[in-house]
């Protein structure tokens, strides 16, 4: 039974079988093919990209849970070598469209995992489900079982409409417009393999949210986003959505812009279908470093790209499909396995007390709850899987969702079951407490199991989890309810740009060897659909982030005013204090008296960003090079502060400056006599670093070159409020891919006198 009743989706889910069952059996022939070299990878790729099918890090069978690192149980004994793809298991990415899931589907990905993966399901930021560990030739039985039970991986990755996402208290909110599930769920089909969204030059993501001022379905951070609303049109309320375009995180977050301040319920899929033929015709194709629509957007202003929409709606083909779903919402509904009940009278432990405070939330529906299953690091086994959907089917029937923080509900559960449902979770290891508090911390993969990964986010989230709950009976009111989100790289997987305390992962150099870092990155936030972006205030050593954690916290409660936000209190303190928190923790450890630092959270070896070496004879260049890059951070540090002091056109100017000061610290570790002129400065960078490829770091490949030559070519910037903000945050990812840069290239450095 699928999570939801829709009559108009089952004709086409009927027809749809067919079509998935074709394109597996194709996709399984090129499969083969190019197992057997007659079909090359890189055709082959974005093929199985579009069947969720990802490489993936691969590190001797080594997969780090964030507490200890574990042998990885295979289910076979196939040579699983680190060279290609075919040798070693990648992963699959499930998609769940709004996070909704039913018993049945979730026994099957269970079962999966266990005959195919580690035995682990992962819960991801965008609601999908991810295996690990999972070997090609495997891929095709999984996908033709899923399909079996309604699920598919199609275009669950690669340049295509990533799975859309939606709030999980949707239907049961008691703030929201309305429920914005039918509409994300018609939205999700109509766009699923679409003529129109066939060609984009990167990803495209979705996102639902049926309240304004909630974190809901975080729609400012999305490429489109539509936002419940309800007005009255002549007398009669009418259902539809404010709609924004154009955001996203990534390495240069990008708040989304308004594209509609009202879209009628029948429009909304004929307008997606216009914004996805625009994005198509006119992104960016070729250089993929600027190819989602937040750069077309950017490029030629919000009202230009309205308009364009505007136009192509105007020409759409019609299409029934608009507003054939309409039809069959009064027949949309989620059936309550139970009756409601109130808990009243109910004979409640500490135990319980302590996980009803942080994980159950009143629905509007009166005498049923929601319930937060909280996942550390979004991870459960097969085990708990099997046994969740049994306590499901005995609460909520089929009413499951995945959840934006990594988590699963069960929605519809009588609140006089409360009590026994938490015994339940309790005895398979599901009934810790802290959801949505600051022990519930987000993660990417990191160094676990991604290729972009520098530093090892899950390993750190693990750490800080572990270190928080033991102290959260004693942890101030003030601080329970701040979000912790940690990136392995740059790329903001984490979403630590909407954090109140944010980490990415990069490294840095001490002596002959690497440390690995964090960026720390304070002030984002949350609430009104992430509502704003915080910025990097300093790079700290890996094992000294959890006395940061500390020393910001410690800080905040001391400091704050009668009901201060924590963003509210950065905005107020200011970068340079904020900075000064962080300051004591900076300094680089030397090898010899500190060599705990210079290895990651659960990897004991010596950190590494690749099997590069380091050579002892270039002693004095790295001594030159961190001179020189100190007035780049400097710059980027006052552009900050301008930025603060909402002196635009000096912020943007001062982070154009720092990108400059970096490539001459980088140009001046081969040529010393290159002087100040930024045009001979970044002339000498694309001829030595750029057109060498030595640049291209195995995790930008390249890409933040452009950031620095793309703001060169420039002779009149556009220097307001979100284009500092923006080369600002260029700026300092260009910063960190110069570190990079002069480390592994710093066996080979020959200065020229």
């Amino acid at each position: 039974m699928a999570p939801i009743t829709l009559t108009w989706k089952d004709t086409l889910q009927d027809d749809m079988a067919d079509d998935l069952a074709h394109e597996i059996d194709i996709f399984e022939g090129k499969m083969f093919l190019t197992g057997e070299g007659k079909l090359s990878e890189k055709v082959f790729a974005e093929s199985r990209l579009r069947r969720g099918v990802y490489g993936q890090r691969y590190d001797n069978g080594q997969r780090h849970n964030g507490f200890e690192s574990q042998k990885v149980a295979f289910p076979s004994e196939r040579v699983k070598g680190p060279d290609t793809y075919w040798d070693a298991p990648g992963m699959m990415r499930i998609k769940v469209p709004y996070g909704g899931l039913n018993p049945e589907q979730l026994e099957v990905i269970a079962q999966l995992a266990d005959e195919y993966s580690d035995s682990i399901l992962h819960v991801t930021t965008r609601q999908d489900i991810q295996l690990h560990f999972v070997h090609i030739e495997d891929t095709p039985d999984l996908m033709r079982r899923l399909a079996a039970v309604g699920i598919t991986t199609r275009e669950a990755c690669g340049n295509s409409v990533r799975n859309v996402t939606c709030c999980q208290l949707s239907g049961v909110c008691r703030t929201e417009a309305f429920d914005a599930t039918p509409y994300a769920d018609a939205l999700t089909y109509f766009l699923l393999g679409h003529d129109d969204v066939q060609d984009f030059g990167r990803k495209f993501k979705i996102a639902f949210s049926g309240c304004e001022q909630e974190a809901c379905g975080l729609v400012m951070m999305h490429d489109m986003g539509f936002l419940a609303q309800v007005r009255t049109v002549d007398g009669k309320p009418q259902r539809g959505f404010k709609v924004y375009v154009g955001g996203g995180l990534g390495t240069v977050p990008h708040q989304a812009k308004l594209l509609s301040e009202f879209t009628p319920e029948g429009e909304i899929l004929p307008q997606a279908q216009a914004v996805s033929r625009v994005f198509a015709r006119l992104g960016e194709k070729t250089n993929r470093n600027r190819a989602r629509l937040k750069f077309l957007i950017a490029d030629l202003g919000i009202e230009e790209f309205r308009r364009l929409v505007e136009e192509e709606r105007k020409i759409l083909p019609h299409d029934d499909r608009w507003t054939g779903f309409l039809e069959t919402l009064p027949h949309y509904k989620e059936t309550p396995r139970r009756g409601p009940a109130h808990l009243n009278g109910v004979v409640r432990s500490g135990e319980f007390n302590n996980w009803y405070e942080t994980n159950v939330y009143q629905q509007r529906q009166e005498g049923y709850a929601v319930v937060t299953v909280n996942l550390p690091l979004g991870d459960l086994t097969t085990g708990q899987s099997f046994a969740l959907a049994d306590i499901a089917r005995k609460y909520v029937g089929d009413s499951i969702r995945t959840t934006v923080e990594q988590n699963i509900v069960l929605r519809w559960v009588p609140q006089a079951d409360l009590p026994a449902l938490y015994d339940e979770l309790k005895a398979i290891g599901l009934g810790a407490p802290g959801a949505g508090t600051i022990v519930d911390i987000t993660s990417c993969p990191g160094t676990d199991t991604c290729k972009l990964g520098i530093a090892a986010s899950r390993g750190l989230a693990g750490t800080l989890l572990t270190d928080l709950t033991a102290k959260s009976a004693s942890l101030p009111d003030a601080i329970k309810g701040l979000k912790i989100k940690i990136s392995g790289c740059f790329n903001s997987c984490g979403q630590h740009h909407v954090a109140d305390i944010g980490f990415f992962g990069n490294s840095r150099r001490s002596g002959n060897h690497k440390v690995p870092h964090f960026q720390v990155v304070l002030g984002g936030r949350w609430r009104d659909n992430g509502g704003s972006y915080g910025l990097a205030v300093g790079a700290v050593p890996s094992k000294s982030v959890p006395q940061v954690v500390g020393a910001v916290t410690d800080r905040y409660v001391a400091d704050r005013e009668r009901g201060e936000s924590f963003q509210d209190w950065i905005g107020r303190i200011g970068k340079k204090q904020a900075r000064a928190i962080l300051e004591p923790f900076m300094s680089l450890p030397v090898y010899e008296l500190q060599p705990e630092f210079f290895s990651d959270w659960g990897d004991p070896r010596v950190f590494s960003l690749g099997d590069i070496g380091i050579g002892e004879c270039a002693g004095e260049v790295v001594s030159l090079f961190s001179m020189e890059i100190a007035l780049a951070e400097s710059e980027a540090w006052d552009a900050q502060l301008a930025l603060e002091e909402k002196d635009y056109p000096m912020a943007e100017e001062k982070a154009y400056r720092a990108m400059v000061s970096a490539a001459r610290a980088l140009v001046k570790t081969r040529f010393l006599d290159v002087g100040d002129d930024p045009d001979r400065i970044v002339d000498e960078f694309k001829t030595r670093f750029y057109d060498t490829q030595l640049f291209f770091d195995p995790f930008a490949k390249g890409k933040f070159a452009h950031y620095l030559l793309d703001r060169h070519a420039q002779k009149n910037p556009r220097q307001d409020a979100d284009a500092a903000h923006r080369q600002i945050e260029a700026a300092l990812l260009f910063i960190e891919a110069t570190h990079t840069c002069e480390s592994q290239a710093s066996d080979s450095i020959l200065i020229e006198l």
